[in-house]
Order: C-alpha cells, then structure tokens, then sequence
C-alpha cells in the first residue's frame, strides 16, 4: 500500500499530507479535552462552586462558541480556513495558561467560556471547527468522506481517551497541591497539545482560495482530487438554502439533548454514586476509545449501508440506553450504560459531518458547518444550566429522560429529511 493511504470496503484511499496533519492533530487536541471533559466541573466543585453555576459556566462557553462558529464559518468561506486554525490553537494556550495561574473566579470562568473548556468536542478546533472541517474537505471524493470524516473523529476520541486517562492524575497530587490545585497541572496538558497543533499545521497546505487564484499543487502519487474539491452532492427539493434550514430545526433538538446530558457527566457520576476523578477518568478514558472504534466501523458501515442508516442505527441503540442509564443501581454498571451509549451515538458524529458538507459547494463549506454546529450549540448552551440546577437538587434522572425524548425526535427526522441526499452504501 502507498504511504499515505488508508483503506476501507477493500479499495485503497489515498490522504494527501495536508489531510495526514489534520488527521494528527485532531488526535493531539484530544488530549486535554478528554483531560477537562472528565475534571473540569469537578475542579469547580472542589472550588466550592454550585451544580447551576458550574452548568453556567460550561453553558456560556457553549454559548459563545455558537456565536463564534457563524462568524467563523463565513469569514473563511471569504478569506481562507488555516489563519482561523492557528489562531484558535493560539487562543488555547492564552487560555490554559490563565486558567492554570488563575486565583480570581472572574478570570477563570473567563478564560474557561473563551476556550469552551470541559466540552470535549471530539478533538475539533471547538467554534473554529468549522474551518477545520471545511479545510479537511479538500480533495476528498463524495463517496470517500463518511470514512475519512469518521476516521477524524475517531482519532479525536482516541486523544480524548489519553485524556481521560490523564484525568486521574489529581488523584496522586492532592496531597501535595491541596484538592481544588491538583487539577491545575491539567491545563498545562492542553496548552502542550495546542503548542504541537501549531508545529503541526503550520507546514499545512491550504489550496482554498476564494478569489479564485487556487493553487494547483502536484500530488503525492496516486491522489486525484482537484483543486477545487470534489462535488457535492446535486441538491433536491427546495435546493440548498432549504435544506440547511432544515438541518438547524433538527440539531435544535439534539443539541438540548447533548446538552442536558454530556458537559455534567462527571459531576453526575460524583453526586450519584460518590466517585472521584481516580474512579471516573478511566472510564471516560475506555468510552472515549470505544467510541473512537464505534467511528471507525460507522465511517466502513457508510460505504455499505450509507450515511443516513449508519446514524439512524446508531442512534436508536444510544436512546434505549440513554433510557437505562439512571436506572443503573450501581457506578460499575452505570458506567459500562454509559460506555456503550456514547460509543454508538457519537461514534455517528463523523458520518454527519460529511453529509453537511456534501449537500454544499466549496464556497458554502464554512457556512454549512457553522449552521451545523451553531444550531446545536445554542440550545446545548441551555442544557448544562438546566442540568446542573436538576442534578444539585437531586433529580438525577429527569435530564436523561428529557433528553432521550428529543434524540427519538431527531433521529426520526433526520432519516426523512437527509435519506434523498444519501450517496453512501453499496449499489445494487
């Protein structure tokens, strides 16, 4: 097989460099947010902080980075996708720094909103995803990106998996930096990541130029995309503007759902069952690598049975367990619900990032990816409040329930709107 090339259905797919660095750093950028997914409402409990303000705190970076991806999304279908990379890996470390030396609350919750801190987006470039997602695009065909969108998001929950892993650290410091400053260190984990990101993507080529002077670049050996990118999928009923429209109603109802359930799952497990990071950061870290091989086998599952089926099955089995999951007696049990759950429901993300780019030219790339997150962002802001004043008062089953009843909603809807689009799965 030629260097460079992956291989999924029995046929080779050749990666361009640019694609390779991309693909590497998302797995790095996973590293501390896997790290901050599993600590970082734990490390504003052990500052004294409420359930309502902690989801707070986690819903206004939510929040913001709604309000960033929009602008995002367009200024680089306008200008083009790495300067936005670059700045938002630069961005990261400002922050991670303030929040490691941080003694003021102000400057913490601060620093924590502007970076969407304890999200854990999969190892995106948070609400600069949208460029990454756009840039990742280039020379990529229609039939290969359920795979290689998948193959991205993967790697980004195998970095968040180290992460997770690294989550129990605190653990064997508290006797020496006291409980709330054991998590401290953590920040300078993401500023690392962010740091090699840098190194990585700045020798990145970009061929994207929207005044139409794109570079036409010699390949590596085997390539064939050109350099305006592959075509997207023809649109049909209504055209693109209806479509897109579309797609925001549906992720209403998803990101609520997301929302009331994944920013506070440690503060969950710690209120339910009495755990600490030591008990809780292996298992995000397992859930994080299981779900990594959930989007492996979703992206080849694409190539057989399509885009849409791919996340619709995968979806259904995560609302039965997201069902079970507060029924769970015990941590051990609710644990391996949880492990399961969010391996067959965000194992799908990377399937549903290339049908929002495939339904799209090159030009509305930014645009696209920004309304798809966006549109979800903003009523997953909601969530963590919500969330978080429900579990403190010791309703810990509600926020599942809710959200269970929106993602039956999403996925219905999301089969009728997006299967007429779907170009994935075998021809018969």
């Amino acid at each position: 097989m030629q260097s460079g090339a992956g291989k999924t259905g029995g046929r080779a797919i050749n990666v361009h460099p640019a694609t390779r660095r991309l693909l590497a750093a998302r797995m790095s950028r996973g590293v501390g947010q896997g790290a901050l997914v599993v600590d970082l409402a734990l490390f504003l409990h052990a500052l004294g902080r409420s359930g309502a303000a902690i989801g707070g705190v986690l819903g206004g970076g939510v929040l913001l980075g709604a309000l960033l991806n929009i602008t995002v999304g367009v200024l680089s279908d306008r200008l083009r996708r790495k300067p936005f990379i670059l700045f938002y890996e630069t961005l990261t470390i400002g922050c991670a720094l303030a929040a490691f030396f941080a003694r003021h609350p102000a400057l913490l919750a601060g620093a924590v909103v502007a970076a969407g801190f304890g999200r854990g987006p999969g190892g995106g470039a948070g609400p600069f995803s949208s460029a990454e997602q756009a840039w990742l695009a280039e020379g990529i065909a229609p039939e290969n990106r359920g795979w290689i969108y998948s193959l991205n998001a993967g790697l980004g929950f195998f970095g968040m998996a180290l992460g997770g892993l690294a989550a129990g650290l605190p653990h064997f410091w508290v006797s020496a930096l006291g409980k709330a400053g054991s998590f401290r260190p953590l920040f300078l984990l993401v500023a690392a990541g962010s740091l090699l990101d840098i190194i990585l993507l700045a020798g990145a080529e970009e061929r994207y130029n929207p005044l139409g002077k794109t570079r036409r670049v010699p390949e590596h050996r085997g390539a064939t995309p050109d350099a305006r990118g592959p075509a997207p999928v023809a649109p049909k009923k209504g055209g693109k503007d209806h479509i897109l429209w579309k797609l925001v109603g549906l992720n209403a109802f998803n990101g609520l759902a997301i929302g009331l359930t994944s920013p506070l799952i440690s503060y969950w497990f710690a209120l339910k069952f009495h755990v600490g990071p030591a008990a809780i950061g292996p298992v995000l870290a397992g859930t994080f690598a299981l779900t990594g091989l959930a989007s492996l086998f979703a992206g080849r599952m694409t190539r057989i049975i399509g885009v849409v089926n791919s996340v619709v099955w995968g979806r259904g089995a995560g609302v039965g367990l997201l069902i079970l999951l507060p029924l769970m007696p015990v941590y051990i049990l609710a644990a391996l619900v949880y492990l399961l759950r969010s391996a067959v429901n965000r194992g799908t993300a990377g399937a549903r990032q290339a049908m929002v780019i495939s339904i799209v030219d090159e030009d509305q790339r930014g645009l696209a990816v920004s309304l798809n997150a966006a549109s979800m962002q903003v009523p997953q802001a909601a969530g963590p409040a919500v969330a978080g004043a429900l579990i403190g008062a010791g309703y810990f089953s509600l926020p599942f329930y809710f959200a269970a009843g929106l993602q039956t909603l999403y996925i219905v809807f999301y089969a009728r709107v997006f299967r007429p689009y779907d170009t994935g799965g075998r021809k018969r």
